[in-house]
């Protein structure tokens, strides 16, 4: 049987590094604060915007809510981001998305500073973890990938590593990312042939395919470490990853749950990324600072 990856532990010592960096900021006048906007009353945002803010009181973040009806226009939208942009008491920002179809989703996305982008959604952020940058942050599940590999000791160098999925929120990024961590990456799409033997010869397995249990037992080979990212509904309603847990459970080593693994690392992520942006503003103010004096 497989040892189970959960992901609470690990979001637990996010949390306590996060509150003590928090308390530091605080220390010098820094109150580390998130921009939460949302538009319109979809349930599923506004649960996950409860989580937030729950997370956040918890570790002595700030939250400013900036909420709009569905029918803001693209306009008003985007002065508000500059606003937001230009306001130095706000280190982070965090966009639900998706956005109302009438929106141009690159558009409004263009806007945001990389600087402020927690969740990764720009271009300045993934260029950054592409180029290896201190530019924006990595999407928060594509890093909370990576905390859970660090927290439970896998070593990556030289692993071989599967990606199944090449999305922007999660495969191809969480890539340059293991990448960095000098691991010999594999990314798995709808057009790849023989993707189940592709999967079976790696060490460590990604799944981020979108698709309930679409990994099965023909995907694992003994010794493997499974990553779930997916997070989807079964036929009885019931949540279930990408991966089916049942089938690999008797196969690999190590695997994360669904629910209760990379998901619940997520947010722990997103306010590490507030706590993070809002010492990169410290920074930059002192050194503008110094420079001046010089």
């Amino acid at each position: 049987m497989a040892q189970i990856l959960r992901g609470r532990p690990v979001a637990e010592d996010i949390r306590q590094e996060s509150q003590k960096e928090a308390a530091e900021l605080k220390s010098h006048g820094i109150n580390p604060t998130v921009a939460i906007i949302r538009l319109g009353e979809r349930s599923d945002d506004m649960a996950y915007e409860r989580n937030v803010i729950t997370h956040c009181n918890a570790i002595g973040v700030d939250v400013k809510k900036y909420i709009f009806g569905a029918n803001i226009t693209q306009d008003e939208l985007i002065t508000n981001i500059h606003m937001i942009n230009a306001d130095r008491s706000i280190h982070g920002v965090l966009l639900f998305r998706p956005l109302p179809p009438q929106f141009d989703d690159n558009a409004v996305c263009r806007t945001l500073s990389p600087e402020k982008d927690i969740d990764g959604i720009t271009n300045g952020s993934l260029a950054g973890v592409f180029t290896d940058t201190k530019s924006g942050f990595a999407p928060c599940t594509a890093q909370a990938c990576m905390e859970i590999l660090d927290y439970y000791g896998i070593d990556l160098q030289g692993k071989n590593v599967t990606i199944v999925g090449r999305s922007l929120v999660v495969g191809k990024p969480v890539s340059m990312l293991l990448l960095k961590k000098h691991a010999t990456v594999t990314i798995c799409h709808t057009k790849t042939k023989n993707m189940p033997s592709l999967c079976r010869k790696a060490e460590i397995l990604v799944v981020a395919a979108g698709r309930a249990n679409v990994a099965d037992k023909n995907y694992f080979s003994a010794g493997q470490v499974v990553i779930d990212v997916g997070i989807n509904a079964d036929s009885n309603g019931n949540l279930c990853g990408d991966v089916n847990f049942d089938d690999a459970e008797k196969i690999v080593q190590f695997i994360t749950p669904v629910p209760g693994g990379v998901g619940t690392v997520t947010t722990a992520v997103l306010v590490k990324h507030v706590i993070e942006a809002a010492k990169h503003s410290a920074e930059s103010r002192c050194a503008k600072v110094i420079k001046g004096f010089v």
